[in-house]
């Protein structure tokens, strides 16, 4: 189901972690296309894993988006870091809602299984997707009770730039569905970035990770 247009049209301040890369970007956009204002914070703004750094850049605002990593850092130790700085600064700025971007590789296929344990998945990667879910789980264990928390992610990977992707019908404008982790699954940044919107301003995932396709 699609969740696009539901909320309401209050303006909202929103701090996005990680604004520089591809996905920051585009949820940056869309914020500021709906609206909202946003502060756009990236490595040179402060750390996110130091939960001081975060409460600075959160003060004052109604929601968080993190769309995070440190290619140079170990990812079992960058991500539930970061989680664990978000989670206690966040909290103490009095952020009430926040929506972090992980990976679809740790989310369960129809079958059950997680995608990355699923037959011909790609293992070279493997350290990047557990220390994913690592960070989630720290997340899990770490929020307060005050903090709204979700974590999305494709449910397979994101449309090539310029290309349509997702589903059938999908493309630019095209919508977006929640869906179990699907190897083929494609959507687009944009519409990813729609979802993660939404799920900002009118939540309906709450405390765990949900997979995002094209529609």
């Amino acid at each position: 189901m699609t969740n696009q247009g539901n909320e309401t049209q209050e303006r909202r301040k929103i701090v996005v972690f990680g604004a520089a890369g591809r996905v920051g970007r585009a949820v940056v956009a869309e914020a500021r296309a709906r609206g909202h204002e946003v502060t756009a914070a990236g490595r040179g703004d402060g750390d996110v894993t130091s939960a001081a750094d975060v409460a600075r850049l959160a003060a004052g605002h109604d929601a968080a988006v993190a769309a995070v990593y440190d290619m140079g850092a170990a990812p079992g130790e960058f991500f539930p870091a970061a989680a664990r700085a978000l989670a206690a600064g966040l909290g103490g700025a009095g952020v009430g809602r926040l929506v972090s971007v992980g990976l679809a590789s740790v989310l369960p296929t129809r079958s059950g299984a997680l995608l990355m344990d699923t037959p011909g998945y790609p293992q070279e990667w493997r350290e990047f997707y557990v220390g994913h879910g690592a960070g989630t789980e720290a997340l899990r264990a770490a929020a307060p009770t005050g903090l709204d928390w979700a974590v999305l992610s494709p449910s397979g990977d994101f449309a090539p730039v310029g290309e349509p992707g997702g589903g059938p019908g999908a493309g630019p404008g095209g919508g977006y569905a929640f869906a179990p982790a699907d190897a083929g699954a494609r959507i687009p940044h944009a519409e990813f970035a729609r979802a993660v919107l939404d799920e900002v301003l009118a939540p309906t995932v709450h405390r765990t990770h949900a997979g995002v396709t094209g529609a």
